[in-house]
């Protein structure tokens, strides 16, 4: 029987695929998948926005066609769209952190909102896309701090700029999907479908966001700084390895590629219930594996943010033949082993990424959940 990863070589391979926010962490990790099997890759971002950089960092610029150029600005949007006319379209490209929202919420709202409205509306005037996955994120639902985890009917809502541009750019992409491409009229009026994917508390190998836990951690003790400052360390969060939702996005893809209608509308990939663990916890394990640093918790209340949020993950489980593979222990292996070699030998990280991509397929075809 084919492997999954086979499967999807197969159906990637010279297929012209556009990502949006390429340059980003999971962009990054996105294009560095679909060239590695032999995908016709185009980048829409802003440059690279941290240094170092995954995009740097696996040479991501040298491996597909780039256009550095804001999702604002629709002009530019739809002239790449109509020269490139790709068939698949990854929308990532946002402002993705909640602190900085509250510094500049306007910027936070147009990049998230507008410029997914001008993602989908090149879509709908160019007219070759017959897939797209609108990534938005776990914080688009109206956060009760309620135990229960959130499905994809529960409300949306957002009580930070972020969470709230980004609920808006859900709702902006249900909007298109039911007006524009709307799935009972498929290959009647068009032949696009959209879904959205929403998942959160990302983590791997090469983010160097600022107010994000690892890249902290790392920037902490590779710095030469032992100390880790945290500032809410009983807020629980469901760490997922960056490969864990990418698959979920890969999947739901191929499957409105090939016209079923089926999966068009909001999905949600998050790890499972053992995957929940508190900030604190994962600092005092990422210590232990890396053999360094010193846990130091200041609080900070300044600016709000969620205490708990989980994701009810069984449509996806159920319907897209998803699930989630990597244990909380080996998903914060894979990421400080990758941190650890880049900052010991670099030129080794080509590889090491590659590895790390082989063997989270392996793993998925060795769970039997």
């Amino acid at each position: 029987m084919e492997s999954l990863e086979m499967t999807l070589q197969k159906f990637y391979k010279n297929k012209k695929i556009l990502i949006t926010g390429h340059t980003g962490f999971k962009g990054a990790w996105l294009s560095n998948i679909l060239h590695l099997w032999g995908a016709d890759v185009v980048g829409i971002a802003l440059p690279p926005p941290t240094k170092p950089s995954l995009f740097e960092a696996l040479n991501i610029q040298n491996k597909l066609k780039n256009h550095f150029v804001d999702i604002r600005d629709f002009k530019k949007i739809r002239e790449i769209l109509d020269t490139e006319k790709p068939k698949i379209v990854f929308h990532l490209a946002a402002q993705p952190l909640v602190r900085d929202s509250y510094v500049d919420p306007l910027s936070t709202i147009s990049t998230n909102v507008l410029g997914t409205a001008n993602i989908l509306q090149a879509i709908k005037e160019v007219g070759s896309i017959k897939s797209a996955v609108i990534i938005t994120t776990d914080k688009v639902y109206e956060n009760k701090e309620w135990l229960h985890p959130y499905r994809e009917i529960d409300p949306l809502g957002g009580y930070d700029p972020y969470s709230a541009s980004k609920s808006a750019a859900d709702i902006i992409a249900n909007c298109y999907s039911q007006s524009f491409f709307n799935p009972n009229q498929y290959q009647k009026q068009r032949s696009t479908l959209i879904a959205i994917a929403r998942a959160g508390n990302v983590i791997g190998g090469g983010d160097w966001a600022k107010d994000r836990l690892v890249p902290d951690i790392i920037r902490s003790i590779f710095s030469g700084n032992e100390d880790i400052i945290i500032r809410n360390p009983h807020a629980i969060r469901p760490w997922q390895h960056v490969l864990e939702p990418l698959l979920g996005y890969l999947i739901l893809a191929k499957k409105l590629y090939e016209g079923d209608t089926t999966f068009v509308g909001p999905w949600n990939f998050g790890p499972e219930p053992d995957n929940f663990i508190t900030v604190e916890k994962l600092v005092t394990t990422a210590i232990n594996i890396l053999g360094q640093g010193n846990l130091k918790i200041i609080p900070d209340n300044s600016k709000h943010e969620a205490n708990i949020l989980k994701l009810d993950i069984n449509k996806a489980k159920t319907l897209l033949n998803w699930k989630p593979t990597l244990d909380i222990n080996t998903t914060l292996s894979l990421t400080f082993e990758w941190y650890k070699t880049y900052y010991q030998n670099p030129e080794l990280i080509t590889e090491l990424t590659k590895n790390q991509v082989e063997l989270f397929f392996k793993t998925y075809e060795q769970n039997p959940n």
